[in-house]
């Protein structure tokens, strides 16, 4: 990816998606959305992203420079595999099996839903990023480069390269990125490890909220360096996947 020149393809438009398409068209990038409910759907979002941005089909942006697909497990099978052949895909999916339902691959272990994915696109090169975090802060905690408040996301691939044009990617966005490892070491930001999502949040109010998710949306989060992050990857001990809820309290 030519610097922030490029293009960036959203597959999935919605509040990591789109978060992530603000920041792309704030560094320079142009960006192509795109949805399960087709481009009409999603002029709204482009308008208000600029000229930079425009909505398009699934293909059309799995056609662009690097692609982001920002959808739920159930639409890995939806996704335009031939198109995405020769792409890096970031993957920000993780596994809910109370949202997804019961994928025994993933329950037993066999595989990290990131693995499932690649092999679902086994021409595209799949980096697991912004899995780990609300997509309230995935702009709020953005900052430029040598910032003292930056923050860092982990990452995981199989593909080097593919890697290093995701640390790009997120360096251009306003973020530092730590390398976690290969694809099957991903289960280490997934739900409940302690990567995953509280250590970017802000100290509770004293008196509590009456609706978490609502109050973390509302907030711009906390900083977390990257050293913070590659201990907490360290830390993170393997837990039976199909027991993962999804955040619904502090």
């Amino acid at each position: 990816m030519p610097g922030t020149t490029g293009t960036v393809g959203l597959i999935g438009s919605g509040m990591i998606g789109g978060a992530v398409a603000r920041l792309a068209v704030a560094a320079g990038f142009t960006v192509v959305l795109s949805n399960s409910r087709g481009p009409e759907t999603l002029a709204g979002l482009a308008a208000d992203l600029g000229p930079r941005a425009r909505a398009a089909t699934a293909a059309e942006a799995a056609a662009a420079d690097l692609v982001v697909a920002a959808v739920p497990l159930t639409a890995f099978d939806r996704l335009p595999a031939e198109a995405l052949a020769g792409r890096t895909v970031l993957d920000t999916a993780n596994y809910y099996p109370q949202r997804d339902g019961h994928l025994p691959v993933l329950d037993d272990g066999g595989l990290t839903s990131s693995e499932l994915l690649q092999r679902r696109l086994p021409g595209a090169r799949v980096v697991k990023a912004f899995n780990n975090i609300a997509f309230s802060h995935i702009v709020g905690l953005a900052r430029p480069a040598g910032a003292g408040d930056r923050s860092a996301l982990p990452v995981f691939g199989d593909d080097a390269a593919a890697k290093a044009e995701a640390v790009r990617f997120l360096d251009a966005l306003g973020w530092d990125a730590v390398d976690a490892g290969a694809l099957a070491e991903s289960w280490r930001s997934a739900p409940e490890t302690p990567v995953y999502v509280r250590p970017y949040l802000e100290e509770l109010p004293a008196e509590g909220v009456a609706d978490f998710l609502a109050w973390v949306a509302r907030t711009s989060g906390s900083p977390v360096p990257a050293g913070e992050v590659a201990g907490l990857v360290e830390k993170a001990v393997r837990l039976p996947a199909g027991e993962t809820r999804l955040p619904s309290r502090p």
